[in-house]
């Protein structure tokens, strides 16, 4: 357990990270929790650095007394070689998004699995998941089938364009978890696999600002079914929007950011984040944001 009085120095490292509301949660419930806790982001576009930097800027956060960092893209494989410890879950996922410095070692850990995995448990409690359609089998969406696979999930199919990526992913995963099915499919099959779905998951680009529009045909969607976006700017996506007026249950991108986001914070500090009031400023930030826009 940590040492309230103790102060804390955290910092993101990735492109384009300076906008990023991981920083502002973070620090926020820093404060609720009487921490002294600065949260900086490191932003390579900004020092026009690449992401072969990570191990550089990991020697010099030890130096300059950092509790730990967050690494995002183009960085959670590139720091692999760089860690003293890798999590079980992490080096399964090939992926760090977390590092802890501590006595000299640097520790990485993935909370963007076990972030999607609480978003799930407390945005769709009951949910059923004996069969999941998964959209995206990129960086995200490994981290997301494979929150969704310990969950439970008893067969999982994913769909992507980039098949050979897809088809490497489903083998993969389905070695690490030998009592479920894991199927790399294409989107010409989705007519054929959403009939047979529970839920539906979202880990492609498409509903982002940059990307607008829906993933799919969602004539397909069936009030019966479920619908997890991961995309969070905007934080209603037109799939999550389009699907609740379907009548579907659904679980919004900010979930698995703010679930994220506490288990970062717990690994950092050793004390427990509110998750519930971490979403309520998560939302207030992004309300903040869409009124500036």
């Amino acid at each position: 357990m940590s040492n309230r009085a103790e102060s804390f120095l955290v910092g993101l490292v990735g492109d384009g990270v300076t906008p990023s509301l991981t920083p502002p949660m973070h620090e926020r419930e820093g404060d609720v929790q009487g921490l002294r806790y600065l949260y900086r982001p490191i932003d390579l576009t900004e020092l026009g650095l690449p992401g072969q930097a990570v191990g550089e800027l990991l020697t010099g956060a030890q130096r300059l007394g950092f509790n730990g960092l967050n690494i995002t893209h183009p960085c959670k494989q590139l720091v692999l070689e760089h860690l003293d410890e890798i999590s079980p879950d992490a080096r399964r996922l090939g992926a760090v998004n977390t590092v802890t410095i501590r006595d000299g070692r640097f520790i990485g850990h993935n909370t963007d699995f076990s972030g999607f995995a609480s978003a799930l448990a407390s945005g769709l409690p009951g949910a059923k998941l004996d069969r999941v359609v998964q959209l995206g089998a990129g960086g995200a969406g490994s981290a997301v089938a494979y929150a969704l696979l310990t969950a439970g999930v008893r067969r999982l199919d994913l769909v992507d364009t980039d098949a050979a990526r897809c088809a490497d992913r489903a083998a993969e995963l389905a070695g690490f978890f030998p009592h479920s099915q894991v199927t790399a499919r294409t989107t010409a099959e989705l007519p054929e696999l959403m009939p047979l779905a529970d839920g539906l998951v979202h880990c492609t680009p498409v509903g982002m600002a940059a990307h607008p529009g829906v993933p799919l045909d969602m004539s397909l969607l069936e009030p019966r079914h479920w619908v997890a976006d991961i995309v969070y700017r905007p934080i209603e996506t037109e799939l999550v929007r389009e699907a609740r007026a379907k009548g579907c249950e659904v679980l919004d991108g900010g979930r698995m950011a703010v679930g994220q986001a506490a288990d970062a914070f717990r690994i950092f500090t050793g004390l427990e984040a509110d998750a519930d009031r971490m979403r309520a400023h998560f939302l207030e930030l992004v309300a903040a944001e869409e009124v500036a826009a």
